[in-house]
């Protein structure tokens, strides 16, 4: 169940449209693919360890940061991130109703039907995860496992119509190899985010210490190889020319091994990807908003569980905030400032990962360690640092501008609930 809950979270409809924006590009982009799939590993390994180093403490990233650095740290990655999690949902129950609308047109076409579907799978999953952490669990296994099967059919089918003249030249845009290595890395490296989240809820995993160090690096893994794997496979089957301005790449794909029925089961994987990415998701939201609370450093009506065990409170009032940021994308007049949100919460996702790596560092090291034993240490958390680092630039100037005063917004909360 845990590694069901990284790789869910990771594996979003997104990657259903990834190699069409990596066509441009050739078969170059599949070393950005494995750029970013190494800083994903490299965060895999850190969150990991820190899981031992901070054992038995939920909150994953805020947990590790604020051990680290202290409250006000603390805080802030908490703060960004949650706001992150709940204007995600929204943005993945929009994919959700996208997905759906190939065997639904009604959803394209009416405003009303699509907000309502968008809810109530926003709703839907708020009532299933109040159950408790198991049924939420249960239900995230089973979907990764449905949303998996559709390209592992791509992967495994793909190469019986492979075409490596696709390929040629390897890097078919007017970039250097080292510029557009770096540009389809920066393209790539936000699928793997969600690379946390069994470290999120560790008070109610079976053997922290072990579960989530494996679940977390298998799940890392795992992910990349699908990813990478099933963008080779797409190339190979689609010249590049038309993956470019195909608006469904693995669909096409699919539909050229198996015809008309492929598609369809791929536009199935999607929805079931955005489906189970926002079970998922909406855990993680009530459970990050939990551990802050009961550090006392949010309100305490996020810390209040159900009789099941469930941080309910977080979990409704993060799922009413999303449906606000939904019905804002239907509105007319608020399109922009629904995309405008998206891009705020870029950075908040990212900045966790930054500190993380530092704290980890922070806390491997000891005052009596050897030079041999430091070395080790510092590599791992300097090269995830410097991924982090990376990821943080990439996001854009605008992006990082905003996401800052977004962090900053939360510091009038922090000393009012400290105050109190």
């Amino acid at each position: 169940m845990s590694t069901s809950l990284v790789v869910g979270n990771m594996i979003g409809a997104g990657i259903f449209l990834m190699p069409a924006a990596l066509a441009p590009y050739g078969g170059i982009s599949i070393l950005g693919w494995l750029f970013s799939a190494t800083g994903a590993i490299l965060l895999a390994t850190v969150f990991g360890k820190l899981s031992r180093l901070v054992p038995g403490k939920s909150g994953g990233p805020y947990a590790y940061s604020k051990a680290g650095f202290g409250d006000f740290v603390g805080f802030l990655v908490a703060w960004g991130y949650w706001i992150s999690v709940w204007v995600s949902n929204a943005a993945i129950a929009i994919a959700f109703v996208s997905a759906l609308s190939v065997f639904w047109p009604q959803l394209q076409e009416s405003t009303v039907l699509a907000v309502s579907v968008g809810l109530a799978a926003l709703w839907g999953l708020t009532w299933v995860n109040s159950l408790g952490l198991r049924t939420s669990g249960k239900l995230q296994l089973f979907t990764t496992i449905l949303k998996l099967l559709p390209l592992v059919l791509i992967i495994l089918g793909g190469f019986f119509f492979f075409n490596f003249e696709h390929f040629v030249p390897f890097n078919k845009s007017s970039e250097t190899t080292f510029s557009a290595i770096t540009i389809t890395a920066a393209l790539t490296l936000y699928a793997y985010m969600g690379v946390e989240c069994a470290t999120i809820p560790a008070r109610d995993v079976e053997r922290p210490e072990k579960t989530i160090p494996r679940a977390t690096l298998f799940g890392t893994v795992l992910t990349a190889l699908v990813y990478i794997l099933g963008t080779i496979a797409v190339m190979g089957i689609i010249p590049l020319e038309e993956l470019a301005v195909s608006p469904s790449p693995f669909a096409d794909a699919t539909a050229v091994i198996g015809g008309e029925w492929g598609r369809k089961l791929v536009a199935m994987g999607a929805a079931i990807a955005a489906f189970g990415g926002l079970n998922g998701w909406i855990l993680v939201q009530g459970q990050i908003a939990m551990a802050t609370a009961q550090d006392q450093l949010f309100p305490k009506i996020f810390q209040r569980k159900n009789r099941k065990g469930v941080p309910v409170n977080g979990i409704v009032i993060g799922s009413v905030l999303s449906s606000v940021v939904l019905l804002m994308n239907y509105t007319n007049g608020l399109v922009d400032q629904f995309r405008f949100l998206i891009l705020l919460t870029a950075l908040c996702v990212l900045i966790p990962y930054l500190f993380s790596a530092a704290a980890y560092v922070l806390l491997a090291l000891r005052p009596k360690m050897g030079f041999k034993h430091w070395l080790p240490i510092l590599g791992l958390g300097g090269l995830a640092f410097a991924y982090s680092l990376w990821a943080v630039y990439g996001a854009g100037e605008k992006a990082i501008f905003w996401g800052f005063l977004l962090l900053l917004a939360g510091i009038p909360m922090y000393v009012y609930i400290k105050r109190r």
